[in-house]
């Protein structure tokens, strides 16, 4: 497992590459969000999306959401925004607020869990959306534990089993931990609350 350290603040960008090189390569990395520790993988290549699953425990059905860079990559390679997307994302982007939408074919199956949505957001940390830009599309964010157990607010935090087994891990100290993101369904004129987590459902619906 390849450890790269590097300032949350002023990431180092070779040391981001070498982890978006490891994801393209269909490889699990570790890496930092907004919210906790995440687990990267391409979305587009179902053999990395299978491993990962495998790594976590994860039961099947259940969709795997994605960060991107910003609201261009999230148009360009992830879904359509719908009007109501668009508004969430224009407030809460970058945040803990994640948005489902209709998914582009080239995500695949295993992490729409079958269906036409898909997870994404904008994250608010600098090293998760150097990763993302990096690795030129978004990249998978479940959380960095195995399937049930506690998710991870520092590298450390990291399950020894699961670290053991990951390809690399983007170390930038710890993160805010607490509650994942909020996870709304955008797909149609009203949001629906899917998970509440940091962003409050009241403060969503202000927004509508």
């Amino acid at each position: 497992m390849d450890h790269l350290v590097v300032d949350p603040f002023v990431p180092d960008k070779g040391l981001v590459r070498r982890a978006a090189n490891v994801i393209l390569a269909g490889g699990v990395v570790a890496y930092p969000t907004d919210t906790l520790y995440g687990l990267g993988v391409d979305p587009r290549n179902a053999s990395a999306v299978e491993r990962l699953v495998a790594l976590k425990g994860r039961p099947a059905g259940q969709a795997i959401p994605l960060i991107a860079a910003d609201l261009r990559q999230v148009e360009r390679d992830v879904g359509r925004m719908s009007d109501l997307a668009r508004r969430l994302a224009s407030r809460f982007w970058p945040g803990p607020l994640t948005l489902i939408i209709e998914a582009s074919p080239g995500i695949v199956p295993l992490v729409r869990a079958g269906g036409g949505g898909v997870a994404v957001r904008v994250p608010d940390h600098d090293v998760a959306r150097l990763l993302a830009a990096a690795c030129g599309c978004a990249i998978t964010s479940t959380s960095a534990n195995p399937s049930g157990q506690r998710a991870p607010g520092t590298a450390d935090g990291i399950a020894g089993p699961l670290r053991d087994r990951i390809d690399a891990l983007l170390d930038a100290g710890p993160t805010p931990g607490g509650l994942p993101s909020t996870i709304v369904n955008a797909t149609g004129p009203a949001p629906v609350l899917v998970r509440e987590g940091v962003v409050p459902w009241a403060r969503v619906l202000e927004c509508v």
